[in-house]
């Protein structure tokens, strides 16, 4: 009997372990973390892609000069994405096409991070990547713990869309009247904050509120927050290294 108390409680102290967040059920609890895993496991994908193609742009240096050397290409490349959003949202629920789309979308994204990256020192790409990983997995493990003690960043929406929307008018504002290396580095701590931020809102979104069908859609999110942290970073330490 003692024995049979025992195995009670231990499996129950593992179940309460794994929950994600207070009042969720066992049931959903167990799909939401198969719904997390299969997140996380096509985001590792468009990154470990990011990681190739940025790889081909710094080291074989024909790929960035055409890119450089051509530029209604290289500005196709960088709006693309944008235009690839709609029919992504659109069809993330039709398989394979949201994956072609996906697919699409990390490489020419990719493409364009190759290019700021080649025409950057490889130390500081490589302080920029050590940076960039040790931040989201601290906000990730932090927004993991923090839902499982009740907590709720949805308040983080308006203040982030806000800021963002302000930081995209500075930027630009700055192609017309460029600002000096300091305002340029504080511009880019501000963005790294921003996208902190949404790096803890859109996972907390992930825990809680996308729904299943909308893997590919949470993966994106949490990409560009990633990505776009990375590119902040990257141009902190390329001022200070100035």
């Amino acid at each position: 009997m003692e024995m049979e108390g025992f195995s009670r409680v231990s499996t129950k102290g593992d179940i309460e372990d794994g929950m994600l967040y207070p009042g969720i059920g066992y049931g959903e609890n167990q799909l939401r973390w198969g719904f997390i895993r299969k997140v996380y496991g096509i985001l590792c994908a468009q990154l470990l892609l990011t990681t190739a193609v940025s790889s081909v742009a710094v080291l074989y240096s024909p790929v960035t000069d055409v890119l450089l050397g051509n530029t209604p290409l290289f500005l196709f490349l960088v709006f693309l994405p944008l235009f690839l959003l709609w029919p992504m949202y659109v069809y993330q629920q039709r398989h394979p096409l949201n994956l072609v789309i996906l697919g699409l979308f990390t490489v020419a994204i990719s493409l364009t991070v190759g290019v700021s990256c080649a025409n950057t020192d490889g130390r500081i790409v490589l302080e920029a990547l050590i940076l960039t990983s040790a931040v989201v997995a601290s906000l990730t493990g932090y927004t993991f713990w923090a839902s499982k003690k009740g907590k709720d960043f949805s308040y983080l929406g308006p203040i982030l869309f806000t800021s963002l929307f302000t930081l995209v008018l500075a930027g630009f504002i700055q192609m017309f009247f460029p600002l000096g290396s300091t305002s340029v580095a504080i511009y880019g701590g501000i963005g790294a904050v921003i996208f902190s931020g949404y790096i803890v809102y859109d996972t907390d979104n992930l825990i809680k509120r996308f729904t299943y069908d909308e893997y590919i859609w949470a993966s994106v999110t949490l990409y560009l927050d990633i990505l776009n942290l990375f590119l902040y970073i990257l141009r902190i330490l390329r001022q200070a290294d100035n």
